[in-house]
């Protein structure tokens, strides 16, 4: 699988507002184009539609990610260990130990050109956690984890 396989995503999307979808895929499209040589991790879990890219397979690794809340259609454009970088404008939201995001309202307002450079500066810092080059692998998108039975109602599209 890789960039192209979206059965999964779309199908966990679904039951998001056209605009909501439109404005995830994007940039979604906007993190493989930048890295088409990581991999992305999808989940479907209870709160959220989760996305993030790691260049191995395993969680602890992703650099950034993308949530989709079903509990208010908010997107979070997110980095998994953003406590550790420097957002010098101070952009990223969050107060936990490690996760940052910033709220995603559409794609006109997103900065795009501060957020490629945090994402570089993410994924070396992503790099240099692994262990093994053996660990590393290529453009692979798969789908870790569907929660239906747990998944919280979706507010209904509008």
């Amino acid at each position: 699988m890789s960039k192209d396989q979206t059965s999964d995503l779309l199908k966990f999307l679904d039951a998001f507002p056209e605009e909501t979808r439109e404005t995830a895929l994007w940039l979604r499209e906007l993190v493989w184009d930048l890295y088409p040589g990581t991999n992305e991790l999808i989940y479907d879990s209870y709160n959220a539609v989760a996305f993030g890219w790691s260049p191995t397979t395993k969680f602890g690794q992703v650099f950034c990610g993308i949530a989709v809340m079903r509990s208010n259609y908010n997107i979070h454009f997110n980095f998994f260990r953003g406590s550790e970088l420097s957002d010098p404008d101070g952009m990223l939201l969050g107060e936990g130990k490690q996760y940052r995001y910033i709220l995603v309202k559409n794609k006109k307002d997103f900065p795009k050109m501060y957020m490629k450079k945090m994402m570089k500066e993410a994924h070396a810092n992503s790099m240099s956690k692994i262990k093994s080059p053996k660990d590393i692998a290529n453009g692979l998108t798969i789908t870790k984890a569907i929660y239906a039975k747990k998944r919280k109602p979706a507010v209904e599209k509008k």
